[in-house]
């Protein structure tokens, strides 16, 4: 062996034993975590793999905390590395609170998502402006076109999607999408390249999912409802998950734990949001998501 390439040798040997003796294992692969930064399909917008959803019962969860324990709680996450929080237009008064929580929180610390209701699609312009003023924030992350429900639903809404589209070039909102109630307009999710993101119903049991009847609540059809996630996720276009937790249905820990495995194994959802009432909740969801991660 020639004296260079055995000092090399000798380094590299001399580097692993150091890994090794630091607790170290040769070959480990980066642990993940809920408060990774992940990539929206092709959007470019990163946001954190889990994601703190206002939401519930029409955000009536969380509106019944009060401003200052809901504060609190948006706190916690933000210090657990939860940096994705999610609303809409449609929970009253969450604009007004989650503006409240984020408020003196550097604005690319996180990342903001609203949605647009719309039936309410006379002056998109105005309505965005008004939820830039409540959220107190210049710009969205995302804004997504809330609960679409009909076939037909992008031409019929053709309208509203090139005013999204004006104020993505613009900037002020970065990635525009969809969220989706029904298997009907769930069909024509895959195909539409108008959609950077995503916001789809999803769990083990079909808890709160998408069926032909376009209901809130029941059984919905999930052989078809996932094919349809892995083709928009396949597409490029971001998929984030909902009704992850059957919106507080999974009572138990092992529906919980079952839901968070079967989301994770699918491998067509990027970031999953749940809405949470108790730092014990956050501190679960995180625990739960970060062991099935590295399973």
């Amino acid at each position: 062996m020639s004296r260079t390439s055995r000092r090399d040798f000798l380094k590299s040997v001399a580097g692993t034993a150091g890994a090794v003796a630091a607790g170290g294992t040769l070959d480990a692969a980066p642990r993940k975590s809920a408060a990774d930064w992940v990539t929206l399909g092709n959007s470019g917008v990163q946001v954190t793999r889990l994601a703190f959803g206002t939401g519930t019962f029409g955000g009536k969860v969380q509106r019944d905390l009060g401003q200052e324990n809901f504060t609190r709680l948006v706190r916690h996450a933000y210090d657990r590395g939860i940096r994705f929080f999610e609303t809409a237009d449609a929970y009253t008064g969450m604009h007004q609170m989650l503006g409240e929580a984020l408020k003196g929180l550097p604005r690319d610390s996180y990342r903001l998502m609203t949605k647009f209701r719309w039936r309410q699609a006379d002056d998109p312009g105005g309505a965005i402006d008004r939820f830039r003023r409540e959220l107190n924030s210049e710009y969205f992350d995302i804004l997504l076109i809330h609960c679409v429900r009909t076939s037909g639903w992008s031409e019929d809404l053709k309208r509203l999607r090139d005013h999204f589209s004006e104020a993505k070039h613009k900037k002020i909102i970065l990635a525009h999408g969809a969220s989706c109630h029904g298997i009907l307009p769930l069909r024509e999710f895959p195909g539409n390249q108008w959609l950077d993101v995503a916001l789809l119903r999803v769990n083990h049991n079909g808890t709160r999912m998408d069926n032909l009847q376009g209901e809130d609540k029941g059984e919905g059809n999930v052989p078809e409802a996932l094919a349809h996630i892995q083709s928009v996720h396949a597409q490029g276009t971001g998929v984030i998950g909902m009704k992850i937790m059957g919106e507080g249905a999974f009572r138990t820990p092992e529906l919980r734990e079952e839901s968070i495995r079967f989301v994770t194994k699918l491998g067509a959802v990027q970031s999953m949001t749940i809405g949470f009432k108790s730092p014990a909740e956050i501190d679960e969801a995180i625990e739960r998501l970060n062991r099935r991660l590295n399973t």
